[in-house]
């Protein structure tokens, strides 16, 4: 059997690696999967994944309900395409480090900024193994930043299962985390006595209940520690791949050479993309800052 065979694989993998066969008759041939799975990642960034429905995605793009279901034929089938599309391919940053506790740190940041940007993300439930492009690319960049390290393959996945299992908790707490609703930590001192909380009265008393450092970051440098621990605690457990007799064969063939200097250039015009989004973003927090602070003025 073919495993790249739209038969093969469930219809909403096989749209997501590209390889499911597109519809061939239609009224309005203008309609495709990209376009609904746009619509439908920008309802569910603007009102949550609850708004997302075959619908109001049809609504958005000015189609029938009936005329998606050529192109997706469920709900659970769009929701993983707009999880899929949400996702992206982590930041080249997350690679670009010979150290590899920077390098998962990269990660954690950069997954704690896709979750900020599409928080309902964390709405969608995780039902099975990572089977998808973009959802193996990350864990592909995870592997990558530990391939150096005595970690054998199992210790290695688990790490990073176990970094983007804190991530996701990280990210599920501060999207609900509501500054507004904090009760004044001097009325909840006086709430919290000596004798019936012995234990987190003087925590309290101290402020370090209400200190602004973000708690996870603790954590995050826990797990890391941990690591460090375990690959020093064990002997090296994976060898160096040998590398194919036919490697030097294939670097000098023209069509390797060719694509690998497109690699290059694709890899190039992204960072430089990279950085014009980090540009964008420290610009925009700028204003934003500056928007609150004329706000608290006012």
């Amino acid at each position: 059997m073919d495993p790249l065979n739209d038969e093969a694989l469930p219809r909403a993998i096989a749209l997501a690696w590209g390889v499911a066969a597109s519809p061939q008759r239609g009224p309005r041939r203008e309609l495709n999967i990209e376009r609904i799975v746009e619509a439908a990642v920008a309802i569910a960034d603007e009102q949550g994944l609850g708004a997302v429905s075959m619908s109001s995605v049809a609504t958005a793009l000015g189609f029938t309900t009936m005329s998606l279901y050529r192109y997706v034929t469920a709900k659970d089938d769009l929701v993983l395409l707009m999880q899929e599309a949400a996702l992206g391919v982590p930041p080249l940053s997350v690679t670009e480090t010979d150290d590899w506790r920077e390098g998962l740190t990269r990660w954690y940041r950069a997954s704690l900024e896709m979750y900020a940007e599409h928080p309902w993300v964390l709405d969608v439930n995780i039902s099975g193994e990572p089977n998808t492009p973009n959802n193996l690319a990350w864990l592909d960049a995870g592997l990558g930043v530990l391939e150096q390290t005595s970690l054998d393959d199992t210790a290695r996945l688990s790490a990073v299962l176990l970094v983007s299992g804190n991530s996701r908790w990280e990210a599920q707490v501060l999207r609900g985390l509501d500054r507004d609703a904090t009760v004044d930590p001097r009325l909840l001192a006086s709430l919290v006595t000596a004798d019936q909380f012995p234990h987190l009265h003087p925590v309290i008393a101290s402020g370090a209940y209400d200190a602004e450092d973000n708690p996870f970051e603790f954590g995050l440098s826990r797990i890391l520690d941990g690591l460090e621990h375990y690959m020093a605690a064990s002997p090296a457990t994976v060898s160096p791949v040998a590398a194919p007799d036919d490697a030097r064969d294939l670097a000098r063939d023209e069509r390797v050479k060719k694509a690998r200097a497109h690699v290059k250039d694709v890899e190039a015009k992204l960072r430089d993309a990279r950085q014009k989004e980090r540009e964008a973003v420290t610009k925009a927090r700028e204003a934003l800052a500056k928007a609150r602070d004329r706000d608290a003025r006012a």
